[in-house]
């Protein structure tokens, strides 16, 4: 109004940056399954690949080859509105027999004995066609076999998509999903973190550079690839912005586990990938904390 009042003026990244970051409320589970693939690179469609389980209880790893792409995620919809895959038989049940071959093992507790899975010669299969495929290669499904566990543990099955190389898609053998079922009805899809030091990526020796980026060209062209993580030098798991506090918090929704407690209030963007901060969660709370460094001590 015509009088030298003072204003000051915020741009649109000072406004954004104001914003309150939500931070999730997280419930803390067991998950009593493991799958891991000790020697990838020797597995494929024709010579089957070696599965390493790790449960905390006795289980039953059942292997389902050429599994139908709809019918799994069907079964899935079932175990949330119909009834829970448990067992192995109700996952059969949900899938129609919509698989080309079975196999089934039983796990002990904490058995870490590897188990071999391969398709038989009869079934002449060499590959299962070009991307998109209505089969995924390798379904491993992981249930309690005590029926008393199951009334123990909130997850009670687990269910692993496995990619297996053969003629016509050689992207290397790995874990593409993984779906933890809970005993009320839900799933989640079981994702990595990426931590912000290097010493939990791959070394050199194990991957080279052409396999690589040729493994990333054939995740982008089936849409399965995500961002790749910035990866430092140090070999230390320190907060990335002071160097001094243990990382403690998660950043959504690009899951960059890179701050301490006392930086994670000053960034609404990821200091890594530069994303904007929609959720965070902590991975421990001060107490669990406070008696891990009184246990070192």
């Amino acid at each position: 109004f015509g009088l030298g009042v003072p204003v000051i003026l915020r741009n649109s990244e000072e406004t954004e940056s104001s914003t309150r970051i939500l931070k999730k409320r997280m419930r803390q589970v067991k998950n009593p399954f493991g799958l891991e693939i000790p020697h990838p690179a020797t597995a494929s469609v024709t010579k089957g690949v070696t599965l390493t389980p790790d449960c905390l209880e006795d289980c039953i790893l059942t292997c389902y080859w050429g599994c139908s792409v709809q019918k799994l995620h069907e079964a899935l919809q079932k175990h949330v509105y119909c009834f829970r895959i448990k067992t192995p038989q109700a996952l059969e049940d949900a899938l129609y027999n919509e698989y080309l071959y079975r196999q089934q093992y039983f796990i002990k507790k904490n058995d870490k004995e590897e188990k071999y899975c391969q398709l038989p010669e009869d079934a002449q299969v060499v590959n299962f066609g070009p991307v998109p495929r209505s089969r995924y290669p390798l379904i491993a499904l992981l249930t309690l076999a005590d029926e008393e566990d199951r009334e123990i543990y909130d997850i009670i099955s687990m269910v692993a998509v496995i990619h297996i190389p053969d003629e016509s898609y050689r992207l290397s053998c790995r874990i593409l999903y993984q779906y933890l079922l809970l005993a009320q009805g839900q799933y989640h899809d079981l994702k990595q973190l990426f931590m912000s030091a290097n010493s939990t990526a791959p070394s050199s020796s194990d991957i080279s550079p052409g396999e690589s980026s040729t493994d990333r060209r054939l995740l982008e062209k089936a849409g399965l690839a995500e961002d790749e993580p910035e990866l430092h030098e140090e070999n230390s798991k320190d907060c990335v912005v002071c160097q001094n506090g243990t990382v403690n918090w998660v950043l959504l929704p690009c899951r960059h586990a890179c701050l301490c407690d006392a930086c994670i209030k000053y960034f609404q963007q990821c200091p890594m990938c530069r994303q904007f901060v929609q959720e965070s969660f902590p991975l421990c709370c001060k107490k669990e904390q406070d008696e891990d460094e009184s246990t070192h001590i």
